[in-house]
């Protein structure tokens, strides 16, 4: 199995439509995606991806064998935190439990303290999203702190982890 991270293309949009059309990915992700997400909704990510400041955002399709099976990115933060960036991602479900996501974990932040001046880059998983968890743990972060009720989701106040993995 071929993985690597690399740059979006718009012949992507149906395989990341198809991907975030599933309510176990959008229920660990952050609020704001639309459900059932079309590939209308997957083009405007992509243009918005390719149009996005190459030194604040650091986003990329997850391919596995040729085929877009997922997103990561890190988003770099502002003020005194500008060296400092947030991990996102997610991998469609019939991926799960391959070791996948760690890779491209281990990819970007490999990517980004070699290419760029970030020197920390964290994560923040719901307390309940083991699978994220662990991949966060097998790539090298840390845990550094569980944030009570830090996210209301769904109708409910959930926990979530705070992870990081530095450069220094």
């Amino acid at each position: 199995m071929n993985i690597s991270i690399r740059e979006w293309k718009y012949t992507d949009a149906a395989d990341l439509a198809a991907a975030l059309s599933n309510r176990k990915i959008l229920d660990n992700l952050r609020d704001g995606l639309p459900y059932p997400y079309t590939e209308k909704n997957a083009e405007e990510y992509i243009s918005f991806i390719l149009n996005s400041d190459p030194n604040d955002t650091f986003a990329f399709a997850i391919e596995v064998d040729g085929k877009a099976v997922g997103s990561i990115g890190a988003f770099r933060q502002g003020n005194i935190h500008f060296r400092t960036a947030e991990l996102g991602y997610y991998l469609a479900e019939e991926y799960w439990g391959r070791g996948i996501m760690t890779s491209a974990v281990r990819q970007l932040c490999e990517k980004l303290f070699a290419e760029t001046d970030i020197i920390r880059i964290f994560a923040e998983p719901f307390d309940y999203n083991v699978g994220s968890r662990r991949v966060l743990e097998k790539a090298g972060f840390q845990l550094e702190g569980i944030m009570k009720n830090n996210a209301f989701k769904n109708g409910k106040a959930l926990d979530m982890a705070l992870y990081a993995y530095t450069k220094i």
